[in-house]
């Protein structure tokens, strides 16, 4: 098996041993992504752009192993308040348009850390 972790500055990979991507062939599959920054604090400030951060966020990774957003066939969003579940959904209409991944959208009780409206898991297929 031929297997790559793909790690990223988040304080919590080391802490709780895990990698943000990990690839196995021509299969990558995300973590659970918060929008954290290297203070695990938000980044974004509303659910829409924490929405489109973590999404980057998988955009960079995806182009570091060859992919592109249109390597994604899948999508899981934990959403923490169904009020934000309209901008969440706008964020992920606007890059999935055309890709149309299958995607998965469940409302939380919490994240790990406070601020936080989303957290995003995706599997995607390189060519």
């Amino acid at each position: 098996m031929n297997r790559e972790n793909v790690s990223s500055p988040s304080p919590w990979e080391p802490v709780v041993g895990f990698s943000r991507a990990v690839r196995v062939g021509n299969q990558v599959f995300f973590a659970g992504t918060l929008d954290t920054g290297a203070d695990a604090r938000p980044v974004g400030r509303t659910a829409y752009d924490q929405t489109k951060n973590i999404f980057a966020r998988f955009e960079r990774i995806l182009q570091g192993l060859g992919g592109s957003m249109e390597s994604i066939v899948r999508t899981r969003m934990y959403v923490l308040d169904r009020s934000d579940v309209a901008d969440i959904s706008m964020a992920h209409a606007e890059l999935f348009a055309t890709i149309r991944p299958a995607a998965t959208m469940l409302l939380v009780a919490g994240f790990v850390g406070e601020g936080f409206f989303v957290e995003i898991e995706a599997d995607a297929i390189l060519e």
